[in-house]
């Protein structure tokens, strides 16, 4: 799926350029920004284009204003901390469409860079409303989309704009294709995919793509106990989506037919209630004891797991082991990320962490930098991993 990317732009100098970027980052009661890993990886393609003699300009969503322009979504705050992280000046126009904005624009010098207002503060975006698409599309004589994390919504920015301007992808979204990508259609073996977090629901058709793939799926956190259940195992009261043991039930027969193991939990930390310091127990057998809750994976099955990991070439893995947020509940989670980043060092492994609260489990663990790519997008990358098609993805230019 290779798509043209901002290095097949032909001459950049001069030429404005519409860049839809994900700038939808977590902020205080007072606007600062906690996080500033979104605004950092976009610089490289921001960089590119302006390095270039590019007009860039930049276009985000914030948050998810219900009517309109909303104080506390706006990306100045934003634009002061690009400025910050690049060195120079990022002009910020308090709209996206209309007269102030044209004349922004065409103030622009080669190599400047202007940020748009929250392109949500118009309910014709998310409608992907044409009319308003061609209005930002006007603004530019090229586009480019580095924000993977929206590639999933047919929005006015991000795939409206390409029926008037030809799209390219940023270094972001180009890695993501890349990494992605190579996880369905060329994966080194042994594949491993590794996915925990609360609910089935929102992961089988992963599962369901993803088995005939893989040599070996892991299956850990809330998820697992639907999958205890379905093979008649008493859970106690750990979370289970009664709607959906028989899809569980069809997952293990269907892997059977394939070959394919699925490894699940042998031991469990369980507790008396969901809280950071309920009373906690190892439960070393089959089964959970009445009134208590599966909270997180126990040693043995930190060993069986890491083993399997330990030998992969290929691991994709999304969502917790356990209860991670809690101390208390962390091992689980923690151990596995240590042993993928083992994989990645010494082994040479391709490890794809996708997206979500698996990124800040791995961040918690301190190890984002020894994973071969984490993905930026949550929902996107499970899209993306499911074999759907991303409207913001198939917009763009094919190479």
């Amino acid at each position: 799926m290779a798509k043209k990317t901002i290095e097949d732009i032909k001459e950049l100098k001069g030429k404005k350029v519409l860049v839809r970027v994900d700038f939808n980052v977590p902020q205080d009661e007072k606007q600062n920004i906690t996080d500033d890993t979104r605004i950092r990886g976009a610089i490289p393609t921001i960089k590119y284009l302006s390095d270039k003699g590019g007009r860039v300009i930049l276009v985000s969503h914030l948050g998810r204003p219900k009517a309109g322009p909303d104080d506390k979504f706006r990306l100045g705050p934003i634009a002061k901390m690009l400025s910050q992280l690049m060195g120079k000046n990022i002009g910020y126009v308090k709209d996206c469409i209309g007269p102030e904005v044209e004349a922004a624009v065409s103030a622009l010098k080669d190599g400047d860079i202007l940020l748009l207002e929250n392109v949500r503060f118009y309910k014709e975006e998310e409608k992907n409303d044409p009319a308003f698409a061609k209005k930002l599309a006007a603004l530019a004589d090229v586009y480019v989309d580095d924000a993977f994390g929206t590639a999933h919504r047919a929005h006015a920015s991000t795939e409206g704009v390409t029926k008037y301007l030809k799209g390219y992808a940023g270094y972001l979204m180009e890695k993501e294709i890349k990494f992605l990508g190579k996880l369905l259609e060329n994966p080194g073996h042994p594949f491993v995919a590794i996915l925990g977090g609360a609910k089935i629901s929102g992961k089988i058709d992963v599962i369901t793509n993803l088995l005939p793939k893989v040599d070996t799926l892991i299956i850990g956190g809330g998820m697992a106990y639907t999958f205890f259940k379905a093979r008649g195992i008493s859970v106690g009261n750990s979370l289970v989506e009664e709607d959906k043991v028989g899809l569980a039930r069809d997952v293990l027969k269907k892997a059977i037919d394939l070959g394919v193991p699925i490894m699940l939990p042998i031991d469990h930390i369980v507790a008396d209630k969901y809280d950071a310091n309920a009373n906690s127990q190892l439960v070393t057998r089959a089964g959970i004891p009445d009134n208590w809750q599966g909270m997180d994976i126990g040693p043995e099955t930190i060993t069986k797991f890491s083993h399997a990991v330990k030998k992969a070439k290929t691991i994709f893995w999304n969502g917790p082991l356990g209860v991670f947020e809690f101390d208390k509940f962390a091992n689980g989670t923690l151990s596995i990320a240590k042993m993928v980043a083992v994989a990645t060092e010494q082994n040479g492994a391709i490890s794809v962490i996708g997206g979500g609260d698996s990124v800040a489990a791995v961040e918690k663990a301190k190890l984002a930098d020894k994973m071969t790519h984490i993905s930026t997008g949550g929902g996107a990358s499970l899209e993306f991993v499911e074999g759907k098609t991303l409207p913001g993805i198939a917009c763009l230019q094919d190479k």
